[in-house]
């Protein structure tokens, strides 16, 4: 993978995200999109990594409040911004 398609399919995937944040913490999402897009090359497995965990801390916000169709939406982001991170060797597997 080439750093521009990383940037470019966590941008999307970052969009995605943020389209199922509630409107408070969309803004963060958008934040970071902008970092991943503007930033240093070298800041992107810092992004990734940073996106991995608000996606994580927005399911477990949905899950806490039982909303279980945003909880869904935002884990099948998550889920495909964890496979893209291993795959694009951004995140380490575990």
């Amino acid at each position: 993978m080439t750093r521009d398609y990383q940037i470019g399919e966590l941008s999307i995937l970052l969009e995605q995200l943020g389209a199922a944040a509630p409107a408070g913490a969309s803004a963060e999402v958008v934040c970071l999109r902008h970092q991943v897009e503007a930033g240093p090359l070298v800041g992107l497995a810092s992004a990734t990594t940073r996106a991995m965990a608000v996606a994580d801390t927005l399911c477990w916000a949905s899950l806490s409040q039982g909303d279980v169709a945003a909880f869904n939406r935002q884990a099948l982001v998550a889920a495909r911004l964890r496979q893209f991170a291993i795959c694009g060797l951004l995140l380490a597997e575990s």
